[in-house]
């Protein structure tokens, strides 16, 4: 049995906790800031509050799935990674050879 984990749940443990997250982000912030009063006076003023809403949820989902694929990937072993790295020097160094 692999102990490897398969990729959709590496994709899922992103996606899932970011979107949690981005969902009381954009309940936080727009409980204190009226997207109406921030809109004002830009090109986007006519847009009305849900799609403020739903700009400002995108952008926090965006962030948030940053933040966690990275905290993904800068949590994975040192050591892995350098035998990964070197493998490929190896096979690349032999096949030169």
């Amino acid at each position: 049995m692999s102990s490897e984990i398969p990729r959709i749940q590496r994709v899922i443990s992103i996606l899932w906790p970011s979107f949690l997250t981005s969902g009381l982000a954009t309940i936080l912030f727009f409980t204190l800031f009226d997207p109406v009063h921030l809109l004002a006076g830009t090109a986007l003023a006519e847009l009305s509050r849900l799609g403020a809403y739903s700009i400002g949820f995108f952008c926090f989902w965006g962030l948030t799935i940053l933040t966690s694929g990275l905290t993904c990937y800068f949590s994975q072993p040192c050591d892995d990674n350098r035998r990964r790295t070197r493998g490929r020097q190896d096979d690349s160094l032999g096949s030169a050879l």
